[in-house]
């Protein structure tokens, strides 16, 4: 094979019907790329087909931009949503937390070790406790207060700084308040939330406390795209952890804050390397 000129991947979804993969791969080939990595998934509640293909382009072959040229008339005749992306540019993330740090703790761990595809241009908080720990990393930290009364102001700032910094993905990294029904549905599939408990179960405040009232034998965390229905969005990824009889409510905490950071690490790759595609209510990862 001659050089790798970059590796590229393409997601895309649309209407099953028979001759997709080999429309697809055929383009592919005649435009010189070579694939690397093929998974296809189809559907049939819904009767969609999905795919996301890697491929490598060699020394001279068609740049970014000449692909998706190329691929959009074969996109418009299947009735596709698809993207194509640059797969070693990483996606520009914005953190969001608030008083618990687990989670931002572990993500700026992973970035700056190299093992997450994300650039962090800012940590925005509605209080100033993780400061400190953002800007030992080196990155602009944003105190937005926020109020019931100041709300539409804190939101207008944040939407700023989406578009200001280029923003591909907003992750709620234990961020403690509800996001406006305008601005989730803005930033659809663009805002990954980790709920601390294994939804369904335990939704609002303490789900902790409430597992232990009910003696539960697993806690867990939900990573899920945010939605302008509370703590209901498509699920990308959750894990458990086994408990007993002997763990107070604060154990519960810590072996829940584990497996919260866990499940938001996996969540957060797998979006960054363009893996998890919407299913109407739910997602299809190809991990």
């Amino acid at each position: 094979m001659p050089p790798a000129r970059g590796h590229v991947v393409l997601t895309l979804s649309c209407p099953d019907r028979p001759g997709i993969v080999a429309r697809v791969t055929r383009l592919l080939f005649e435009q010189g790329a070579n694939i690397e990595e093929s998974q296809q998934f189809d559907d049939p509640r819904g009767g969609l087909f999905f795919m996301r293909i890697d491929v490598s382009v060699p020394e001279g072959g068609p740049g970014l931009e000449e692909l998706r040229a190329a691929f959009e008339p074969l996109a418009a005749d299947l009735g596709m949503w698809w993207e194509m992306w640059d797969a070693t540019a990483p996606y520009r993330t914005l953190i969001m937390v608030s008083r618990f740090g687990h989670c931002l703790n572990d993500l700026l761990f992973r970035w700056r070790s190299g093992s997450l595809n994300i650039d962090i241009p800012a940590v925005v908080s509605n209080h100033p406790d993780f400061e400190p720990l953002v800007a030992s990393y080196g990155i602009p930290f944003h105190h937005i207060p926020i109020s019931a009364d100041t709300k539409p102001e804190a939101e207008a700032r944040l939407r700023a700084l989406v578009d200001d910094l280029d923003i591909d993905l907003v992750v709620l990294a234990r961020y403690m308040q509800v996001l406006s029904d305008d601005l989730s549905r803005d930033l659809s599939g663009r805002i990954i939330n980790i709920h601390h408990s294994f939804l369904p179960s335990f939704k609002g405040a303490k789900p902790y406390h409430q597992a232990f009232a009910r003696g539960v034998k697993l806690v867990g965390a939900t990573a899920h795209y945010v939605t302008a229905d509370l703590d209901e969005g498509p699920i990308i990824e959750q894990d458990v952890v086994r408990v007993d009889h002997r763990m107070t409510a604060e154990d519960l905490v810590r072996a829940g804050e584990e497996v919260e950071s866990r499940v938001l690490t996996r969540a957060v790759r797998w979006h960054a390397e363009s893996r998890v595609l919407l299913n109407t209510d739910r997602t299809v990862v190809f991990s």
